[in-house]
């Protein structure tokens, strides 16, 4: 049966591969991000559907407010909170703390909540969001992402139980190196500032890595696919980085 998902961060990565995979079943994708462009790119790759697209700044409650009327009171199935930012942080004028807490986790709060009238249209669903293995981890000179990432799975885990009455179910995926272009920037910026190459980072970082590679963008929207196709799994952090955290 087709099913409606709105899709935060949906112009690039992992957004993009996670409404190419639904829009592939059938599913009918709302693509939200702050670049138009960037969302038109996205929707040119869908298949066939009566998809939409919306261009909104998840860390301005007006901007959501704006695309949240223009959409009505559809019923949505799933709300899939993926936008987000990374990179380094470091005390003093330009720090960017603020920025990648109100993008990462800020953001996801503000995103959920918009369209929480619409995931209730549907007489329930699922909240799936983008955390990261670096909720998990510290990486030096990460603090704010490390933070952001971790806030986010005890805000899911909120959600859970919040609406599990409601029988919306509420789950996040914490990705490790997924070959992206904001992964591989931060794989150029960290190899900056040690003074190596991106590849030979790349062969450092992947050290700790089991599988020695990185996750593909489609591997991830499989994972997501299956999550919003099951109605027994809610208030989970799922682990997809091909072995850097194994938790028992």
């Amino acid at each position: 049966m087709s099913k409606t998902y709105l899709i935060s961060g949906a112009g690039s990565g992992i957004g993009r591969a996670i409404a190419k995979n639904l829009s592939s079943a059938g599913h009918t994708c709302i693509l939200l991000g702050r670049n138009a462009e960037n969302l038109q790119q996205t929707l040119i790759t869908l298949a066939p559907g009566k998809h939409l697209l919306f261009t909104a700044d998840i860390r301005d409650k007006k901007s959501l407010a704006v695309a949240a009327g223009q959409l009505g009171l559809m019923p949505i199935d799933g709300l899939i909170a993926n936008s987000g930012i990374g990179g380094e942080n470091r005390w003093g004028d330009d720090d960017r703390w603020t920025d990648i807490i109100d993008t990462n986790l800020t953001g996801t709060y503000n995103f959920v909540n918009t369209f929480l009238p619409n995931l209730r249209k549907a007489n329930g669903g699922h909240i799936l969001i983008t955390s990261s293995v670096l909720a998990r981890l510290g990486v030096a000179n990460y603090s704010a992402y490390c933070a952001s990432k971790a806030g986010l799975l005890g805000l899911m885990r909120s959600w859970a139980v919040q609406f599990a009455a409601e029988h919306i179910m509420v789950n996040a995926i914490c990705p490790g190196w997924v070959d992206t272009d904001m992964a591989q920037q931060g794989l150029q910026g960290i190899a900056d500032d040690i003074g190596i190459t991106k590849q030979e980072f790349y062969d450092i970082a992947m050290q700790s890595v089991p599988l020695r590679r990185m996750s593909r963008p489609e591997e991830i929207a499989d994972l997501v696919a299956y999550l919003l196709n099951q109605t027994s799994i809610t208030g989970q952090a799922i682990d997809i980085n091909c072995g850097a955290v194994m938790n028992s």
